[in-house]
């Protein structure tokens, strides 16, 4: 009587050690970075494959697609320059491009390398004026010399 006793306490005791390994548990925290990808600014590259490559890395630290809002959301474990490289597809076909995010003490990020159009803007903006502007003189002088002639 004592050995079933015994036993019906060690299984007892058992239940919550086997019930345990059949759980999922889960932790929210504040930390991260997210990479929001678009073609325009009401048009985000929802769904789209994406890798994280860390720094130095030759495998990719994550994987995946951009959520329908065009983000890329992930959790470095070191400093250094990331990589986001995302594929994405409109009605003009596939498209391409690279984020590399710097991250620096605390995990937390340091900067990013914008695109080419987005540094220079206003070089390209002057440099599209002084071409309109040179067109719309020579459509002028070509118009008026046919007039005249």
């Amino acid at each position: 009587m004592k050995r079933i006793i015994f036993f019906l306490v060690v299984l007892l005791l058992a239940i919550p050690l086997l019930s345990y390994a059949h759980t999922v548990n889960y932790q929210v925290e504040n930390k991260g970075v997210t990479v929001r990808v678009f073609y325009g600014e009401n048009d985000p590259a929802s769904y789209s494959e994406y890798e994280v490559y860390g720094p130095g890395d030759d495998l990719p630290h994550q994987k995946g697609r951009t959520d329908k809002n065009g983000c890329v959301s992930f959790l470095p474990d070191r400093k250094g320059i990331w990589k986001v490289k995302v594929w994405g597809e409109s009605e003009h076909g596939f498209h391409g491009t690279d984020v590399a995010v710097e991250i620096g003490e605390g995990l937390m990020v340091k900067g990013f390398k914008k695109p080419l159009v987005a540094t220079h803007i206003k070089l390209f903006i002057g440099v599209s004026l002084i071409f309109g502007l040179f067109g719309v003189i020579t459509l002028w002088r070509n118009w008026r010399g046919k007039k005249s002639g």
